[in-house]
């Protein structure tokens, strides 16, 4: 059940972020409920899963997908360009929580 705790934790961040910029410096009314509704379910879901993941395990996965996601959210949403770099470090960021939850002990 934490897994999917952290699941909806991450949806809920990706939500309140990518309203974040929809809502145009909180000026307009339904993105702005978003960005408090996505964090409220994305911190009250992380503070379930503390319960039995670790903290660095739980936050390393919940950020990780988050800054990979709303990336390419930003890109095919907003236009917003990615370069090689971005790609690779998207790349790299994926590629971590990939090996916590492959061959890292530490996420039992």
């Amino acid at each position: 059940m934490p897994w999917l705790y952290l699941a909806i934790a991450i949806a809920g961040e990706i939500i309140g972020t990518t309203a974040l910029k929809a809502s145009d410096g909180f000026t307009r009314l339904g993105p702005s409920v978003l960005v408090v509704a996505g964090y409220g379910i994305a911190f009250f879901m992380l503070a379930q899963v503390l319960r039995t993941i670790p903290l660095g395990i739980a936050y390393a996965i919940w950020s990780g997908v988050g800054v990979a996601a709303v990336t390419v959210i930003g890109w095919a949403m907003y236009g917003q360009r990615l370069d090689l770099p971005a790609l690779l470090g998207i790349g790299l960021i994926v590629a971590g929580v990939v090996v916590l939850n492959i061959w890292s002990g530490a996420t039992h």
